[in-house]
């Protein structure tokens, strides 16, 4: 596992970024977007640790912190990346599942919006 010293998690929410960041380097990222409908969500898009990170639970780290983020601005999180939904699933304590409505909007602002990839 990560040294949880070693590791810090800055949001970009601007450029759609949740990063690890180790000794001043991304080792890992969740890519997302921000629902445009009410109620509005974190859509969870890719979530990706750089090569020689892997095994070192970045990745799970990541999914974690992204729920607490969304937690504390009191919007759901939309799974819509494998890897964070298999975690989600693993977790259900930490990440709460999303309404289908929610999962219904995020997948179609994803199909029309390819910059959200």
């Amino acid at each position: 596992m990560a040294d949880e010293r070693t590791i810090v998690f800055e949001d970009d929410r601007a450029a759609g970024r949740l990063l690890a960041v180790e000794e001043g380097a991304a080792v890992g990222v969740i890519a997302y977007f921000v629902l445009a409908r009410e109620p509005q969500a974190l859509v969870a898009v890719h979530t990706i640790v750089e090569p020689g990170h892997e095994g070192r639970g970045i990745g799970g780290r990541l999914v974690e912190t992204f729920y607490a983020l969304a937690a504390t601005a009191g919007v759901p999180v939309v799974p819509l990346c494998p890897y964070a939904a298999t975690w989600a699933d693993k977790h259900p304590d930490l990440a709460p599942a999303a309404p289908t409505e929610l999962m219904t909007a995020a997948r179609a602002q994803l199909a029309s919006d390819s910059d959200l990839w």
